[in-house]
């Protein structure tokens, strides 16, 4: 599951208190859906179609997926902004949002407009050069949403002349682009069984394709694909199969660690019990899908099982949760899964999206590759057909009593439940072969109590997960050569990192802190060439674009409701003076 706010609990009544909530909000809580129109939007706004979409990685003037490009690797090609000049980076303009809450969006830009969403799945149109507003659309939430870690939106997709989102009361929603109006509405799953939307979806070839939130709250996890123009279901793959979900009873991790587990105990609850519990196992999707137009294949991770913490209710490897998980972009069948924490009892599922790129195989042959940054602190480097695991990085953040299992009373492990890399987008700069990752450090005891299924819209944990006082907690951007899996250089704060990267050719890396900073590094070396403090928490990824001949780079400045960074409205733009 995505971050928890978690400070010092004692006992599982004060859990909600943990996760930020609550996480039920009645209708008359909310607006109602509308649309204001301040200006209307310029003729320049041009339908986007597939094959901007598909060369979007080369695009300087546009940033058209959440997270560059369907390979995902949020490297912008332009240069204007560069490591000489950077130092002289100023705000442009400023958007100030009608919501005062975590902001954790990756604008879209296209043909000069940006669209940027909220919480509480607010979207703007604005002005890509001046902020000023086009339109402002409210989405009226049902009578329950239900969702454990914030009331966050991470974007939109674009195609065509529409937007499609995600909603916390599980809905899909396109929106014409032009002037913020609902085209169609489907519902995704039941708000009511615990499930929600907080990611960017991805749109190509006509299909929408989405993952769920929910793995507190014993929902069964997938990947669906709507039709972009009627939002019709195409298809589902569910991330807990109704079958095998039991795996292969692995012993030991991605690593080669041993796990501690009982796996003849394990049997035989699995005898006694049955195999029914697949409906109820979690795994839910929390970030974009990565997409290989030349093999038509969807890559994604999959996030914890359900209970979080008490494994004896749920033996077995749990399929696919805390796994790299490929399927069929055209049919959503099965190709291939990689699981790195088999029958996870401590939370450290997968959650930063997948990055395609080409890696060096272990006989130094470039293929095609993918990677993903964990919870455990690891960059995982994998073989894109097959899945094979070709190497594992270094360590990012300290490593202690590994695979300790949870008790009663609570056993101390690192890394802590939220990590590592959350659900924090990597960047990939080609030229360095380096990737960036946002670490947290937040040591942790894990506390595990027998918990059965309490129904869909009550928090499951199985347990607590508790920070130590005493101990400090930090963040860490690290920057990690994919071909070796070596550490190349890293920049510790003072704040656990949540939010993303951005990677650009003008050799450098951006990344924002909770204290409101957002710096620029030399992507080489990891030497900090400028900050600026930008009034609230810059928890969210930033992007790039260059109309009219001028680069910007822009970032949220919301703060985050898990970690408690202090609150804002507002994104940020920068450009040169």
């Amino acid at each position: 599951m995505p971050i928890k706010r978690i400070q010092g609990i004692v006992g599982l009544p004060l859990l909600a208190v943990a996760f930020g909530l609550p996480a039920v909000y009645a209708a008359d809580e909310v607006q109602n859906t509308t649309t204001v129109t301040a200006s209307p939007v310029p003729a320049t706004l041009q339908p986007v179609s597939q094959d901007q979409l598909d060369r979007a990685a080369g695009n300087q003037a546009a940033w058209l997926h959440s997270n560059g490009s369907y390979a995902q690797t949020r490297f912008y090609p332009g240069t204007q902004i560069n490591r000489t000049n950077v130092a002289r980076l100023k705000p442009a303009f400023i958007v100030q949002t009608a919501v005062n809450e975590s902001m954790e969006t990756a604008p879209i830009v296209s043909n000069g407009v940006m669209f940027l969403t909220t919480s509480y799945n607010h979207v703007y149109a604005v002005d890509a050069t001046t902020g000023k507003e086009f339109w402002h659309y409210k989405h009226k939430m049902g009578p329950v949403t239900t969702f454990c870690c914030g009331p966050n939106n991470r974007g939109v997709a674009i195609s065509g002349d529409r937007l499609y989102m995600g909603t916390l009361d599980a809905k899909l929603v396109a929106l014409d682009a032009k002037t913020g109006n609902v085209v169609w509405q489907k519902e995704i799953a039941d708000p009511d069984q615990g499930y929600s939307e907080t990611m960017a979806p991805a749109v190509v070839d006509g299909k929408v394709l989405i993952g769920t939130n929910g793995g507190e709250y014993g929902i069964r996890g997938f990947v669906k694909a709507f039709d972009a123009n009627s939002g019709d279901l195409l298809w589902t793959f569910y991330t807990i199969p109704d079958s095998g979900h039991e795996g292969v009873w692995a012993t030991k991790d991605a690593t080669g660690r041993d796990e501690k587990r009982d796996i003849a105990a394990e049997k035989k609850q699995l005898a006694d019990k049955g195999g029914d519990f697949y409906k109820t196992l979690g795994g839910g999707v929390w970030m974009t899908p990565a997409i290989d137009r030349q093999t038509q294949t969807v890559f994604f991770v999959v996030g914890n099982p359900s209970p979080d913490l008490y494994g004896a209710i749920r033996p077995g490897d749990n399929l696919y949760t805390d796994s790299l998980v490929a399927i069929d972009l055209n049919t959503g069948k099965y190709k291939w899964h990689y699981q790195y924490v088999p029958h996870d009892v401590w939370d450290l599922d997968a959650v930063s999206p997948p990055v395609l790129v080409d890696v060096r195989d272990t006989d130094g042959k470039m293929i095609p590759g993918v990677v993903h940054a964990g919870k455990t602190g690891h960059v995982y480097v994998h073989d894109r057909a097959t899945g094979r695991l070709i190497r594992f990085s270094q360590a990012m953040i300290p490593q202690e009593n590994m695979w300790t299992l949870p008790t009663a009373a609570g056993a101390r492990m690192l890394p802590g439940a939220n990590g590592g890399v959350e659900w924090s987008p990597i960047a990939f700069d080609p030229h360095t072969r380096l990737v960036y990752a946002a670490n947290l450090h937040q040591p942790m005891t894990y506390q595990v109590e027998e918990a059965a299924y309490p129904g869909g819209s009550k928090l499951w944990l199985g347990g607590a997960f508790k920070t130590i006082p005493s101990e400090q907690q930090w963040g860490k951007l690290s920057a990690v050569n994919i071909d070796t899996g070596k550490i190349a250089w890293d920049y510790k704060t003072e704040q656990p990192l949540i939010g993303g990267v951005l990677a650009t050719a003008g050799g450098l890396v951006f990344n924002g802190e909770g204290n409101g900073l957002f710096r620029a590094f030399d992507a080489a070396n990891g030497k900090k060439l400028w900050e600026f403090q930008c009034g609230a928490g810059v928890n969210a990824p930033a992007v790039s674009y260059t109309v009219n001949g001028k680069q910007y780079i822009a970032v949220a400045a919301g703060g985050n409701t898990q970690l408690d960074f202090k609150r804002g409205n507002s994104v940020i733009v920068f450009a040169l003076p």
